[in-house]
């Protein structure tokens, strides 16, 4: 009887074990890497003779799709010669093969859409694509080889050039989106795959001036009378250790200038925390590109020293204010930076941390939507009117089932307007899924800046309201559509729209 009593407990202690295991979502893993190339583009003759090369730096995200294919996000932006202000944004799909342990063959495509500082870029859409030997250091790679640019809708700009990557393995930890919002104890986490290292990530959204600086003999200060450019933006970074971290930034102006001005940071910082980590401090250095709206900064490379005091006011979120410079390295274009905003910290994908004790872990929603927008009869600063095509793409961040943040960036493709771009942020929701959880559907409502291209923004500052739907076609894909209407304070534009396009949908552990 001993014996049978001893059976039955072993195998009631296995199958708890086993259930309490299976609570919890299986932890997935998603190869991916970060790629910063550069290539020099020759300029065709213009009105501006023996024009220099445009440098043109690009940032991109990839996922690899299996062992040898990937596909992702890229934004290029002009860094040296005189076409400071030009941006794009596009779509990577590649193959990447490796010929042994080491080397490689990249052979890839990106389709883009952009432009901007006067240059010829016809509707904005082009294509890059390339042919790379790539060597891998195993903790990054470096490759190079023949590429190819076309800026086909009425552009221009067409060539042959040699290009160079950095790449750096950049994987993350995911489970399937229709388990976000659950919620477990720590217990649960503790026996589970997610018993390993969090990470830590914050989220900032400001609002920034840039105070033209400069003797009179500047150009920037001959031409704005020391003007403030104010913007509207994101920065996104993320904790390699306790204090050191990397980020993203970027803005767009929506007043103070004709619309239209641009900048992208990337770099590195230091984060020193007191008053119970109520409190902290944040050194950073980045480098990046800008310009647009007239704004004059030569090639566009710009500087960015920065200093920021935060504070703790609910839980993860923290009021910020920031003071720093933006700048070109011979100071052509010069400005006073300060600003301030809202930050969210996230320790995510591990339960394990040298700076907190964690009671719970929820799963958080996180969206990423590559979409085609159309603007029926864009107006312009003319009286001509066009409809105008974009690129777009949108990352929601869930607050719960159905309430989301938004962040959102475009750019112009079709349409004769290529240095059309927009940054926006808003809120959305949406309804619980049915037909079989096939399908929601959602409202949202988008505010910031746009400018460029000739379309009539007034200083920049637009409000975008759109409702649609999502249909489910796999665990991580949907299928998404909607329209809305864009109207620009101060200007013209006011004008339906249309937009459809591809959705990834993840959820990531957020630690409590």
């Amino acid at each position: 009887m001993k014996k049978y009593l001893f059976l039955f407990a072993i195998a009631f202690l296995s199958q708890q074990l086993v259930a309490q295991n299976d609570i919890v979502p299986e932890k997935k893993t998603q190869k991916a890497f970060g790629k910063i190339d550069f290539l020099s583009i020759k300029m065709p003759e213009t009105s501006i003779v023996n024009e220099a090369n445009m440098g043109f730096t690009g940032i991109h995200y990839n996922l690899m799709i299996n062992d040898w294919s990937y596909a992702g996000l890229g934004l290029y932006g002009a860094v040296t010669g005189i076409r400071g202000g030009f941006f794009t944004l596009g779509v990577n799909a590649g193959i990447k093969k490796y010929l042994g342990e080491d080397f490689y063959i990249d052979t890839g495509f990106h389709f883009g859409a952009g432009g901007g500082a006067g240059a010829p870029d016809g509707g904005g859409a082009f294509i890059l694509p390339h042919f790379n030997l790539g060597y891998d250091f195993k903790n990054f790679s470096i490759n190079s080889g023949w590429s190819y640019v076309d800026f086909f809708d009425g552009g221009e700009i067409k060539g042959h050039q040699f290009n160079v990557s950095l790449e750096i393995p950049l994987g993350y930890n995911y489970t399937n989106y229709k388990k976000s919002e659950n919620e477990y104890s720590f217990a649960d986490l503790e026996n589970s795959d997610w018993n390993i290292n969090s990470k830590k990530t914050s989220l900032l959204f400001h609002l920034n001036n840039l105070m033209i600086k400069g003797d009179a003999t500047n150009v920037n200060v001959q031409k704005f009378n020391d003007a403030t450019i104010r913007l509207a933006g994101f920065e996104f970074a993320n904790y390699f250790s306790d204090n050191w971290f990397a980020f993203l930034k970027v803005d767009g102006a929506y007043s103070g200038i004709k619309a239209g001005y641009m900048d992208v940071f990337l770099g590195g910082g230091y984060h020193y925390s007191f008053n119970k980590n109520r409190t902290n401090i944040l050194a950073k250095f980045g480098l990046g590109a800008g310009g647009g709206g007239g704004v004059d900064t030569k090639g566009g490379f710009l500087l960015y020293p920065d200093i920021s005091i935060e504070q703790k006011i609910f839980k993860d979120i923290y009021v910020a204010i920031n003071k720093g410079y933006v700048l070109s390295p011979d100071a052509h274009f010069y400005t006073s930076s300060y600003g301030i905003g809202l930050k969210y910290y996230v320790e995510r994908n591990g339960i394990k941390s040298n700076e907190k004790t964690f009671e719970s872990g929820i799963f958080k929603g996180l969206e990423v939507i590559t979409k085609h927008d159309m603007y029926f009869d864009a107006k312009r600063d003319t009286n001509l009117t066009e409809d105008m095509h974009q690129i777009s793409v949108q990352i929601n961040l869930d607050l719960n089932k159905n309430i989301f943040i938004a962040g959102q960036t475009s750019f112009a493709s079709f349409g004769d307007a290529g240095a059309y771009a927009e940054g926006l942020v808003g809120l959305g929701a949406r309804t619980n899924p049915f037909l079989s959880d096939k399908i929601t559907f959602f409202v949202q409502g988008l505010a910031g800046a746009a400018g460029g291209g000739g379309i009539s923004t007034g200083e920049g500052f637009i409000v975008k309201p759109s409702a649609g739907l999502n249909y489910k076609v796999s665990d991580n894909l949907s299928f998404r559509t909607a329209a809305g209407y864009v109207k620009a304070k101060g200007g013209g534009l006011s004008n339906t729209f249309v937009n459809f396009g591809i959705k990834y949908h993840l959820s990531f552990l957020k630690m409590n």
